[in-house]
């Protein structure tokens, strides 16, 4: 690498939000500038490993070429930097800024010291690239003939339309939300992916020959409805990239009351009214002056967290009913597989600097939702429990005398979600698996009707953003060769 002691010289000294003080007073990106000097550096730690186990498939599912990037950033290639990381990700501005790094996860250095800061130095070198004015829209030299429908416009979606299109083919894509992104637009908070830099990527892609069209709901039966039939007659090949929408739900007493909420439900309101009206058509669900508790983490509940905040929640509480993570990895948990380990997010520090201390509440199991006289939400009744390891499985046990009623005027249901919706897959006859995803071979993405295939989170269940871009890549490769009998579309590796 550039600099092969580098990573005996220097700390790892990761990218910085903006002050918690400050940027919950607004809905801007979370992220504080990094210097190139800063970017070089922190280069310059990435090791000359025997096994760049980044960027395999435990580390990228998309296989980015991070040491190869890495070092050319070190050089002050940045544009050339810029072409390898293009070579894997379609979508780098997206991935630097809400992926989990599981590349950091496998880093060689992380074995033994802190990992390279590959997840900011993705993002530098993208947003560097845009404000050089190195991205620019490359249309197709010729046209197949060959028409592809992609339902669905998140990251999957995106991906494999991108992809078809540089083969070639017509894409068109179908989205049944009124703007563009899928997950990207609707289900990520605006502090987290600016909707600009999602309606950027779009606008590229429309110059480059994609298709867009809003407000179909390809297989429903409402006003915006599109007939599966229709589509799928009206082009040569189909692609499901629907997402997993379909939320788990928390069916305890009074789960009927007003007040109780799925979490996209709750996020998605949010940020259709700040792009709408910033926030004056109060078409959303508002957390002011409310207590607020978030049922289930991981990110989409640490949104719930960083909304409410923003909105002037009273408080915010997040239950887990999990344990809490240990700080440093578990014997059954080695390098190079994702450290399962307590991590303090931004809707963490920023409740903590608010209401000082962190939301989450432990091992917590929700029994019962709890009513006032006119039907509202007023609380919630819990109990703790241990977990504790039986004939290899982790069962969970009631301890009695540790019930307890918290008050609440909010709930967000944050508990995952369980495949995709059912209606188009139904209209189309599309067989699913146990878990109710669209059944599709990983690496084949073909479904059980010919010529319909599928992707990302419909087809997986639900994922990682970097995830659906791996398989709209595939996918696109795999209807690529259905069409032509071969594919030149590079997929990853």
């Amino acid at each position: 690498m550039g600099k092969p002691t580098g990573f005996k010289e220097f700390t790892r000294d990761a990218q910085i939000y903006r002050e918690v003080g400050e940027r919950i007073l607004d809905y801007k990106e979370l992220y504080s500038d990094t210097k190139n000097s800063v970017l070089k550096t922190q280069a310059s730690r990435c090791m000359d490993c025997g096994i760049a186990f980044c960027q395999s498939n435990d580390g990228c599912p998309v296989n980015n070429l991070c040491p190869e990037w890495n070092d050319l950033v070190y050089k002050d290639q940045w544009k050339d930097a810029l072409d390898r990381l293009h070579l894997t990700n379609n979508f780098p501005e997206f991935t630097g800024r809400v992926c989990p790094a599981p590349c950091e996860g496998s880093c060689v250095l992380g074995s033994v010291d802190k990992p390279v800061t590959i997840k900011n130095i993705e993002q530098a070198i993208i947003d560097r690239g845009f404000k050089e004015g190195w991205v620019v829209a490359e249309p197709p030299k010729v046209r197949s003939g060959k028409k592809v429908a992609v339902i669905g416009s998140g990251p999957a979606g995106l991906a494999a339309a991108a992809q078809l299109n540089k083969a070639g083919h017509l894409v068109t894509v179908y989205e049944r939300a009124d703007r563009i992104g899928g997950l990207l637009m609707y289900g990520i908070p605006n502090m987290k992916l600016g909707k600009d830099l999602v309606e950027r990527r779009v606008n590229i892609l429309k110059e480059e020959g994609v298709e867009f069209i809003t407000n179909a709901d390809v297989g429903g039966t409402g006003d915006n409805a599109f007939s599966f039939d229709e589509i799928k007659s009206g082009h040569d090949a189909v692609i499901f990239c629907v997402g997993a929408t379909n939320a788990r739900d928390l069916p305890i007493a009074n789960r009927e009351l007003k007040g109780i909420y799925p979490a996209m439900e709750f996020l998605r309101a949010n940020t259709k009214s700040l792009l709408d009206s910033n926030l004056e058509d109060d078409n959303y669900i508002s957390a002011k002056d409310k207590t607020v508790i978030v049922i289930g983490g991981g990110d989409t509940g640490t949104d719930c967290i960083g909304t409410s905040i923003r909105h002037g929640a009273k408080n915010v509480i997040n239950f887990e009913l999990l344990p809490q993570p240990p700080e440093d990895r578990a014997d059954n948990n080695p390098w190079p597989t994702w450290p399962r380990i307590l991590r303090v997010d931004y809707g963490h520090q920023e409740a903590e600097l608010k209401f000082g201390n962190d939301p989450r509440t432990y091992c917590l199991l929700s029994k019962e939702f709890l009513a006032d006289d006119n039907g509202n939400l007023k609380g919630i009744k819990t109990v703790n429990v241990e977990w504790a390891e039986e004939n290899g499985r982790m069962n969970m046990k009631e301890i009695p005398g540790s019930e307890k009623v918290w008050e609440a005027e909010l709930i967000l249901l944050s508990m995952g979600f369980l495949g995709p919706e059912q209606y188009l897959g139904e209209s189309a006859g599309v067989e699913t698996d146990e878990r109710s995803n669209y059944k599709a071979e990983y690496d084949k993405f073909q479904t059980s009707v010919d010529g319909v295939f599928a992707a990302g989170d419909c087809r997986r269940g639900q994922s990682l953003v970097v995830w659906g871009i791996d398989e709209g890549r595939r996918a696109a490769r795999e209807v690529d060769c259905y069409l032509m009998g071969e594919s030149l579309l590079p997929y990853g590796k």
